[in-house]
């Protein structure tokens, strides 16, 4: 069993500061929401967050919608054999369920992730399928206790998916950003015992979370 952790993920609800904005109110009136109740978008919040703390890092809940879908549709998730949490830039933390079947349409996901940032808990038939609350990084990585943290970053040892992969313990924690650029926070690599770069270019999270998971994934059922 191994951990994935999307860490700083560009995934938020409109803080207070921004509710008040034009672009903001026209967007959430149209979608019959208070502004409180939709998420940080850039696509159709760009005016709004000029000039935000983390600008860079935040509105850009699709690109975390790509990273879960490759984690949660591949053999490793469904043989649960893989524990995905989602580390948000604002500090909470989402869990995933056993077998949670994510919504492919980003509208739908889009939707669900709003009700679980309303509610704190999705639950199905009894059974849980996503609960969110406030938790810092470093208090996730206390909480699951891994065996090693394996970090992502163009700053990192340049190596390779299949060599890297070959390398990683069970119990271990794979931190990926989930977040459109920059780097890992201070708070976040200090966390980290090893630290990769896969080159000099720098890719998109949910292409590095596809690679080092198929390639995890042949070490152990291949």
């Amino acid at each position: 069993m191994i951990s994935l952790i999307l860490s700083e993920s560009a995934l938020e609800l409109v803080p207070y500061e921004l509710e008040e904005h034009p672009s903001i109110v026209s967007h959430a009136k149209k979608l019959g929401k208070h502004p409180s109740e939709i998420l940080l978008d850039n696509s159709w919040h760009f005016a709004a967050m000029k000039g935000i703390k983390n600008e860079i890092k935040r509105g850009r809940p699709d690109l975390v919608h790509f990273s879960i879908l490759e984690a949660t549709t591949i053999p490793l998730y469904y043989q649960n054999k893989l524990n995905l949490f989602v580390h948000t830039i604002d500090n909470k933390v989402i869990r995933f369920g056993k077998n949670v079947h994510i919504p492919k349409s980003y509208h739908r996901f889009e939707g669900v992730i709003e009700k679980l940032f309303q509610e704190k808990k999705i639950m199905s038939k009894n059974e849980l399928l996503l609960d969110v609350k406030e938790q810092t990084f470093s208090e996730l990585i206390e909480q699951i206790n891994p065996s090693s943290v394996i970090g992502f970053s163009t700053e990192g040892e340049l190596s390779s998916y299949p060599k890297i992969a070959s390398e990683i313990p069970d119990n271990s924690c794979i931190v990926l950003g989930g977040f459109q650029k920059g780097h890992f926070s201070d708070s976040i690599q200090n966390k980290i015992t090893n630290l990769y770069s896969v080159g000099s270019q720098s890719f998109e999270g949910h292409v590095v979370v596809s690679r080092i998971l198929y390639e995890y994934e042949k070490t152990i059922f291949m």
